[in-house]
C-alpha cells in the first residue's frame, strides 16, 4: 500500500474497499471467459472459418489450459511475491490478451490468443480469494467471499446482456474489446487502493509493516484462524501436501475439477445447445443470464448458511442440487419449469464452485493459502478444460438432446462424493494448535487482545 494514511487510529478503514476490488477483477475475469460461450453460435455460423462443434469445444479448452498453467504458477508465486504485484499484472495482461483476440484471423490465432488470456486471468483467482479472506470479518468469510466471487456470474450476465445488444449488429469481436476495459476501469484503481497481504508482509520477516497494515485495517494477525507464521518462511507452497493436509489437498483439487468442469461446460455450450432445441439465439442467450443469476442469488444464500452450519454440508448440498436439475433439464419441460431447473444449476455450478473455494481458504493456514488455492483450481482447470470439450463431444455424437445434459450429471455427484469425504481437519493442524496454546497459556495477541487459547477453541467452531 503506498498511499497515506489519514484515517483516524481509533476508526480503522474497512476491507470492502479490497473486496470491492477483488469483485471487480472477478466480474471481468467472468466476462472474459463466459464471453466465449456467447459467441460459439456466430462462431460455428461463420463460413469462412467453418468449425465444428469439437474444433469450437477444444478452442473453448485453450483459455482454460492457460488458466491452468496460471493458477499453479500464480499459487506457486504469491506466497513468494506478494498478493498484490500478482493481481495487477494479471489485470493488465488478460486486457491486453482479449484486444488480441479480437484481431484473431483464424481458429488458430484465436486459440493461441485466448490461451494467453488465459494465463492472466489464471492468476486472478487465487490471489483475490486470500486477500478477500484475510480482510473479510473472521465470521463472516465465507459470505465475504461468496459476495466477492459473485463477480464471475455478475460477469456470466454482463456477458449475455452485452452479447443480447451487441453480437447480432457488431459481431463477436466487440465482444473480445469489451473484455478489455479492467485495463482502464479497475487497473488505476487497484494501483491506488488495493493493500498487501499482512499475512504475507508477516511470512517474509516484514513484521513492522504486517503491523502498519493490520492497525489500517483493523486486522488481527493471529486471530485463531491460522496457526502463528514463521518469519522469513518460504516454503509455504509446500503446506498442502505435508502431513495432515495431503488427504485434504486431494480432495479439494478432485471435488475443484468437478466444479469447474460444470461451470464451463455449462457456460460455452448451453447457448448452443438451446439453439439446437429449437430457441433463436436471442432466448438462447436468455438462458446464460439465468444460468449466472441463479448463480449469483443462490451463493449468497447457501455462503450464509456455510457460516453458520458449516462449509462442508452446504457444499455438498450444492452439488446435490445441481446433480438433480442438470437431469431435469434433460426432460420435456415447460420453458418456465426449464428456466428455474437452470437457475438451480447455476448454483450447483458456479455457486457451488465458489462454495468449494471458499471452504479452501478457511482450511488452510495464511501461510499457505494461496499455495492452497493454486492448487485446488489449478487441478479444477484440467475439469474446466474437460467441460468445453465434453459438451462439444456430446453436442456433436448425435445422442439426442438429452445426451447433452446426462454427460454433466455424473460429475456433479462425484463432487458431492469428495467433499464430504474431506476430513475435518488435518492432525498436524490440532497438535500445532495445542502445542501453541501449552506454550502461551496466557498470553494474548499484540493487536487484538484475544488469548490465544480462545483463538484456537474459535477456529474449531470455523473448520466444521
Amino acid at each position: 500500500m503506498h498511499t497515506t494514511d489519514r484515517s483516524s487510529p481509533t476508526r480503522p478503514r474497512s476491507g470492502l474497499a479490497v473486496v470491492a476490488i477483488c469483485f471487480f477483477t472477478i466480474v471481468f475475469d467472468g466476462y472474459d471467459l463466459i464471453v466465449y460461450g456467447s459467441v460459439v453460435p456466430s462462431l460455428l455460423g461463420d463460413q469462412g472459418w467453418g468449425l465444428t462443434p469439437a474444433q469450437a469445444g477444444a478452442i473453448g479448452s485453450y483459455a482454460l489450459i492457460g488458466m491452468l498453467v496460471g493458477a499453479v504458477v500464480a499459487g506457486m508465486i504469491t506466497d513468494v511475491v506478494g498478493r498484490r504485484k500478482i493481481i495487477l499484472v494479471s489485470i493488465a495482461w488478460f486486457s491486453v490478451a482479449m484486444v488480441l483476440c479480437a484481431t484473431a484471423t483464424s481458429p488458430e490465432t484465436l486459440g493461441l490468443f485466448r490461451f494467453v488470456a488465459g494465463l492472466g486471468l489464471g492468476g486472478v483467482v487465487p490471489t483475490t480469494i486470500a486477500l478477500t479472506v484475510e480482510y473479510a470479518p473472521r465470521n463472516r468469510r465465507n459470505l465475504y467471499n461468496a459476495l466477492m466471487f459473485c463477480g464471475y456470474p455478475v460477469g456470466g450476465c454482463l456477458t449475455a446482456l452485452v452479447a443480447m445488444a451487441l453480437l447480432a449488429e457488431h459481431g463477436w469481436r466487440a465482444m473480445f474489446l469489451v473484455g478489455a476495459a479492467p485495463v482502464v476501469l479497475i487497473l488505476p484503481l487497484a494501483i491506488w487502493l488495493l493493500p498487501e497481504s499482512a499475512g504475507y508482509l508477516l511470512a517474509r520477516g516484514r513484521r513492522a509493516e504486517a503491523e502498519a497494515v493490520a492497525a489500517r485495517y483493523g486486522l488481527d494477525l493471529a486471530d485463531g484462524r491460522d496457526e502463528p507464521v514463521e518469519p522469513r518462511d518460504r516454503k509455504g507452497f509446500t503446506l498442502p501436501f505435508r502431513r495432515g493436509y495431503l488427504a485434504a489437498t486431494l480432495l479439494f483439487g478432485a471435488a475443484s475439477f468437478c466444479g469447474l468442469l460444470l461451470v464451463y461446460g455449462l457456460n460455452t455450450w448451453l447457448p448452443q445447445i438451446m439453439r439446437e432445441a429449437g430457441y433463436p439465439l436471442g432466448p438462447s442467450l436468455r438462458f446464460l443470464l439465468v444460468l449466472n443469476i441463479g448463480a449469483i442469488a443462490g451463493t449468497i444464500v447457501m455462503s450464509v448458511l456455510a457460516d453458520r452450519v458449516g462449509a462442508k454440508a452446504i457444499t455438498v448440498c450444492a452439488f446435490l442440487a445441481a446433480t438433480v436439475s442438470v437431469y431435469l433439464m434433460s426432460l420435456d419441460l415447460g420453458t418456465g419449469l426449464l428456466m428455474l431447473c437452470v437457475a438451480v444449476a447455476g448454483l450447483g455450478s458456479v455457486g457451488t464452485q465458489i462454495l468449494v473455494n471458499g471452504y479452501v481458504a478457511i482450511f488452510y493456514p495464511a501461510s499457505g493459502r494461496g499455495s492452497a488455492l493454486g492448487w485446488t483450481l489449478g487441478v479444477g482447470r484440467a475439469g474446466a478444460i474437460a467441460g468445453p470439450l465434453l459438451g462439444g463431444w456430446l453436442l456433436g455424437s448425435g445422442l439426442g438432446f438429452e445426451w447433452n445434459f446426462y454427460g454433466f450429471v455424473l460429475p456433479a455427484l462425484l463432487g458431492a462424493l469428495f467433499i464430504a469425504a474431506v476430513p475435518r481437519a488435518g492432525r498436524h493442524r490440532q497438535r500445532r494448535r495445542t502445542q501453541v496454546a501449552e506454550e502461551t497459556p496466557v498470553r494474548s495477541d499484540a493487536l487484538g487482545g484475544i488469548p490465544l487459547q480462545r483463538q484456537a477453541h474459535d477456529h474449531q467452531n470455523v473448520m466444521r
